[in-house]
């Protein structure tokens, strides 16, 4: 399991592992206007928990949750653009969290920073057919070892 660790990090309590998000740089992501500190990321499995920033307007295209997701929105909104939750909005604030197999487009109108905590990564689909993960990794080739799909 990989955790962000500041580099000569030294505790002799090998169980915890303090992350200064703070510290970090945002990572811009595949999305436009969406930009990522990743917290907490298994290789192995998929787990990740990251801290999400979304300019307003920004767009995750469809995608399916292939486990539960959680998300607790820090600031601004996060809002169902399409899907059978469609125009449900979580706020600042509130807490939100899909069940596996759920599928939609989300979008933050105003912007947003959102604490997001996935189980496996989400399948993203493609134009083209394809189904890639957020990297836009061959979703089977690269998380279909954790039995997920």
């Amino acid at each position: 399991m990989d955790a962000v660790t500041p580099k000569g990090h030294e505790t002799a309590d090998t169980h915890s592992h303090l992350v200064r998000p703070q510290e970090m740089e945002w990572q811009k992501t595949r999305f436009p206007g969406c930009e990522a500190k990743t917290l907490l990321f298994d290789r192995t499995t998929g787990l990740m928990t990251a801290l999400m920033r979304f300019e307003p307007g920004a767009v995750l295209p469809d995608h399916e949750h292939v486990n539960i997701e959680q998300s607790y929105v820090l600031e601004g909104s996060l809002v169902d653009k399409e899907g059978p939750a469609k125009d449900m909005e979580c706020n600042a604030g509130e807490f939100i969290w899909r069940e596996a197999g759920s599928r939609h487009v989300a979008w933050c109108p105003g912007g947003a920073l959102i604490l997001a905590i996935f189980q496996v990564p989400n399948k993203f689909f493609e134009a083209d057919g394809r189904v890639v993960d957020a990297a836009g990794q061959d979703w089977d080739e690269t998380w279909g070892h954790t039995g997920k799909t």
